[in-house]
């Protein structure tokens, strides 16, 4: 059986296009929470929240946040929250082993239960979103920001409910938006309380920006992070237009995840060199194997949504198959 390290060392390496952020100047807050820092309008409003670094290699979201601190933005309305989650993580990110950042002792973005909050359980993420948790109870709008571990267009997750999918129009960009339900082995923070509750108001969006390490996905992220705070009308285009990229965004496509792919085992291997928004068309095509099983498509123009080897691990979700839907009505397009 192979190991983790084994087929790490098999999977393409990408360059560092990007600065890594020195973030220790936002360590004092002004929540009574390290690295957490709220404007109010003071004029009544939504409470929206942007946060980075769920994850302590996705630096996008980490120059987005720094940015907009600096820049120092007054809502116009509502208060804005801006966040940088799992420091620790980050602040050990060795680029000689760019994976291995992503998280301390466990993923935070699947410690976001009140089973997992509430329990004795311990570990370095889960002691972070327990400190986050009473400020993330308080947020209307959440964005969270993420990144992939390979090369592919930026996604934009809405969650499976409707609200979550009003909200992804709404904000109006990526391109593709991904109708899921999250993971079988812990709930997000986009998931989590109010947030995944359809009689909430609460609502919370998470984007996946592009390959961690890129320029692009950095710019990605800020656009993102700009037509976020403009949906919820916190701030005004006039505003934010400096930040945010200049073409125009492409009509949204919407994609229901159907199937998630768990590994069994650290022999699966993809039958092709996917990167993520493939189209397969037949129905029974190959896909992966894992040891003898054979994956294959469970219908015809099946899409191979965020296929990685990065984490590849008994339990851990390798890709996800979905169909592209119209959202407005449910249907299939």
């Amino acid at each position: 059986m192979k190991t983790l390290e084994q087929v790490r060392a098999q999977l393409k390496a990408y360059p560092i296009e990007i600065d890594f952020p020195d973030i220790s100047p936002w360590k004092d807050g002004n929540t009574g929470v390290d690295y957490v820092h709220s404007i109010d309008s003071g004029i009544a409003g939504p409470h929206v929240m942007i946060m980075a670094l769920m994850h302590g290699n996705e630096v996008s979201g980490a120059i987005t946040v720094d940015r907009l601190l600096k820049a120092g933005l007054t809502p116009r309305q509502g208060r804005i929250t801006l966040g940088f989650a799992n420091v620790a993580a980050y602040q050990r990110f060795d680029a000689s082993n760019p994976d291995a950042g992503r998280y301390v002792d466990e993923d935070m973005n699947r410690v976001w239960s009140a089973d997992r909050l509430d329990s004795t359980q311990d570990s370095t993420e889960l002691r972070r979103a327990r400190a986050l948790r009473p400020i993330i109870d308080t947020v209307d709008y959440m964005l969270d920001l993420h990144s992939m571990h390979e090369v592919a267009p930026p996604l934009l997750l809405s969650g499976p409910l409707d609200k979550g999918i009003r909200f992804a129009a709404a904000v109006g960009a990526p391109e593709h938006v991904i109708i899921d339900a999250g993971h079988a082995n812990g709930k997000r923070m986009r998931d989590y309380a109010a947030f995944g509750d359809p009689a909430s108001s609460k609502n919370a969006l998470l984007i996946e920006t592009g390959q961690h390490f890129s320029s692009r996905s950095k710019d990605v992220a800020m656009d993102s992070a700009c037509r976020f705070l403009m949906a919820t009308g916190v701030l005004q285009s006039d505003d934010l237009r400096s930040f945010m990229l200049p073409e125009a965004p492409t009509l949204q496509r919407f994609f229901q995840v159907t199937d998630a792919v768990v590994a069994d085992s650290y022999d699966f291997e993809f039958a092709d060199d996917y990167r993520g928004m493939e189209i397969i068309a037949k129905a029974g095509s190959l896909i992966a194997h894992d040891k003898e099983a054979k994956i294959v498509t469970p219908y015809d123009n099946c899409v191979i949504i965020m296929p990685s080897l990065r984490h590849l691990g008994p339990g851990v979700t390798v890709m996800r198959l979905a169909r592209l839907v119209d959202a407005a009505r449910g249907a299939q397009a």
